[in-house]
């Protein structure tokens, strides 16, 4: 993903009302594009001036009585757990919340919207209540990611935002017809999956943004996640996360090397997080199959 890390201030302002109280952001850890706050809301009543980022807000409690609109409240709905607010940037916002509720704000650049889709510029509709099962796994997964937060995750983050956008564009635009099939596409050819698999290869003790993947095959970065996954049958950062714990189990046979040393020149942020996911994808430890060798 691309564009500089968002902050509060590209935001609307709810998140600085009084009777907000966040429990985790993800300030300062330098997510493109991307502002996710989780929080408990008090009742309150407010004008807001347009934002320099889409809005989705999940709601996950209530039912909860909300009010919204331009200048005055012109909309009103008793939002259940589950159910979102959506409004683009740009917009000002008359906001009413009717109650104590537990939110998770998720704020967008419009550049990773227009980059998750192939056509003409889109614009979220203005929603309140709606219901997308998908859309609220990925905000939750979202959520997971901001709640225990490794550097190394950088290309997991990458392809969960992009789903989120997707999704965002997909079923959440007004433009274009929401029933329409995702176009169909080839997948990478040989050439451009050489040069991917070389860069991973090349970086594989950082965290490689989507972007930078992207770039190498010459493709958009939504482009690049479809037709990666058409060509591998898997998403970029499950196939990243592969190619690290295979390259750890031929490391882990060279006995000369230690094992927290294989972690982090496998992209590990430590040996506890290497021993983690060899033992939930491969059944086994990294001092087991050193053990085995």
């Amino acid at each position: 993903m691309t564009g500089p890390e968002l902050s509060l201030l590209d935001t609307n302002g709810i998140l600085r009302q009084p009777g907000v109280r966040p429990r985790r952001t993800s300030a300062g850890l330098g997510w493109p594009g991307l502002y996710v706050s989780t929080q408990r809301e008090q009742p309150y009543r407010a004008a807001f001036d347009g934002a320099r980022s889409h809005l989705l807000i999940l709601h996950l409690n209530g039912p909860v009585r909300v009010r919204r609109g331009h200048l005055g409240l012109t909309s009103s709905r008793t939002v259940p757990p589950g159910g979102f607010f959506v409004h683009p940037a740009g917009k000002d916002l008359t906001v009413e919340l009717g109650g104590v509720l537990d939110t998770v704000h998720v704020y967008l650049s419009d550049e990773l919207l227009q980059q998750a889709h192939d056509g003409p510029p889109l614009v979220p509709a203005e929603e309140l209540g709606a219901v997308d099962p998908l859309l609220e796994q990925l905000v939750l997964t979202l959520d997971g990611v901001l709640r225990r937060w490794e550097p190394s995750a950088r290309t997991y983050l990458d392809q969960i935002t992009g789903l989120v956008a997707g999704q965002l564009a997909l079923r959440h635009s007004t433009r274009g017809s929401r029933d329409d099939p995702e176009p169909r596409v080839a997948g990478l050819s040989s050439r451009q999956l050489m040069g991917v698999r070389e860069l991973l290869e090349q970086r594989l003790a950082e965290p490689v943004p989507l972007a930078d993947m992207a770039a190498v095959a010459g493709l958009s970065v939504s482009q690049f996640c479809r037709q990666f996954k058409a060509r591998m049958g898997v998403a970029p950062h499950q196939y990243l996360l592969r190619l690290r714990v295979d390259t750890a189990c031929r490391l882990l046979r060279d006995r000369t090397t230690p094992i927290a040393e294989v972690a982090t020149r496998c992209g590990f942020s430590h040996q506890e997080h290497l021993t983690r996911v060899m033992r939930r994808q491969l059944g086994t430890t990294p001092a087991a199959v050193r053990r085995d060798t």
